[in-house]
């Protein structure tokens, strides 16, 4: 049974762009290694450039650590970063993530992370010990809830999106449609 509802709702622990009042809210579960979630990247880059404030975006982490070997560290770091450098700090290593994964490899990793402002020591030791696989194992815990078994995984406004995310500009028109149902 395919489940197409958000079972972790928006909480302080996501990260997120865009006002808290947006009238959608998209979620995406993704993984940093994924190419489907490179190229759902860049569609959403454009999609969140079109609907300006109309947008709130959240990024959950689902590392597909079977087919994806890089993909845990690469989530664990950005957690890192997150919890050293903040939200803005955490939305650069993101993106730097996306832009080079086919550079996973930890001394990457840590040069991302020093790059974007955020300790790389810090960042070390946090990969190291493994301190940030609890809050990678929380995101990937509700996706699984919510029915995700691959990436990238939408929700739009708590549904599930099953259209097409590749074409920024249908991606757009049916997000401004959820935010018109939802405004009745």
């Amino acid at each position: 049974m395919t489940r197409d509802l958000l079972e972790t709702p928006v909480g302080p622990d996501d990260h997120y762009l865009g006002p808290a009042d947006a009238p959608v809210v998209l979620i995406e579960y993704g993984d940093f290694e994924c190419p489907h979630c490179g190229r759902a990247y860049a569609a959403v880059r454009e999609v969140l450039e079109a609907m300006g404030d109309d947008v709130r975006f959240i990024f959950r982490n689902f590392p597909l650590i079977e087919k994806h070997p890089h993909a845990q560290a690469a989530a664990e770091a950005a957690e890192a970063v997150a919890a050293h450098g903040g939200n803005d700090a955490y939305w650069d290593m993101h993106d730097i993530l996306f832009t080079n994964q086919d550079a996973l490899e930890p001394d990457d990793l840590l040069s991302y992370a020093e790059s974007v402002g955020v300790d790389h020591l810090a960042v070390a030791s946090d990969l190291s010990t493994g301190a940030m696989a609890a809050r990678v194992r929380q995101d990937l815990d509700g996706g699984l809830r919510s029915g995700v078994d691959g990436t990238p995984a939408f929700f739009v406004n708590g549904r599930r999106f099953a259209g097409d995310w590749s074409d920024p500009g249908s991606f757009a028109a049916a997000l401004r449609a959820a935010a018109r149902i939802g405004a009745r």
